[in-house]
């Protein structure tokens, strides 16, 4: 008889004991959805000419210019409180334009951004907001010869051949703004998930000199401006959430 009873009891407490266990577990997730942010992953592209370094370029017919389009991937993270809205994000760009058996070029960059916006619309589906940030960026310029013509024993025997078929490469760093403007839509099936779009413009306070590989100042070194317009798919989640 006692083994019934405390069956029973067991029975009817461990449920119990669950239901709270979940309750209190929706509750943690509930104040983390309040104060952590989202997190941020993009794909995209963006589009800048460095003309002072492509003039200069020009002038030496064995190197190819730059090209102006660079695909882009984004890491970051977005948190918005009273329609106030704050994102900062990690962007890789490169160029994919630059083959080492042939006559190429590419551009590479990494970047930094801390923005500030707020939603227009009063909608738990739809955000529409204006962006305004800070950043910085570092490139580097890679320029390929062809060097098919070149003799393999020559490469083998000679340093100074060994140094002539290296590509020549040049780094720059800027500091920038940003105004831009994104929108996201969120389905009610998945609240804790969205996807949407931002594009904008980024620009640089001045304009800067190009150096050596190693940052070292060059005399009569091309100077250019960051003058650079972008566009983003952003697909923003709270992974969290999604624990269970």
């Amino acid at each position: 008889m006692k083994i019934v009873m405390l069956s029973l009891l067991l029975a009817i407490t461990l449920p119990s004991a669950a239901q709270q266990e979940k309750a209190h577990d929706k509750g943690n997730r509930k104040k983390m959805a309040a104060y952590l942010p989202s997190v941020t992953r993009s794909v995209g592209g963006s589009f800048q000419r460095f003309n002072q370094l492509n003039d200069r370029i020009a002038n030496f017919p064995q190197y190819k210019q730059l090209k102006g389009y660079t695909p882009t991937l984004g890491l970051g993270w977005m948190k918005e409180k009273n329609q106030l809205i704050s994102d900062m994000g990690l962007t890789l760009g490169s160029s994919l334009s630059g083959h080492k058996d042939e006559k190429s070029s590419t551009i590479r960059y990494i970047g930094l951004n801390a923005n500030i916006g707020y939603d227009v619309v009063k909608d738990k589906k739809i955000s529409l907001y204006p962006l305004a940030g800070i950043g910085f960026q570092t490139y580097q310029a890679i320029f390929y010869k062809d060097n098919s013509g070149v003799d393999f024993n020559d490469v083998l025997s000679s340093p100074a051949t060994q140094n002539s078929i290296r590509p020549v490469k040049f780094k720059n760093e800027f500091l920038l703004y940003r105004i831009g403007a994104g929108i996201s839509f969120t389905s009610p099936k998945h609240p804790h998930c969205s996807i949407g779009l931002q594009t904008g413009y980024t620009g640089s306070f001045e304009k800067r000199a190009w150096k050596s590989n190693e940052y070292q100042s060059l005399g009569n070194a091309p100077k250019d401006r960051i003058s650079q317009f972008y566009i983003s798919l952003i697909l923003t989640n709270k992974p969290w959430m999604m624990m269970k």
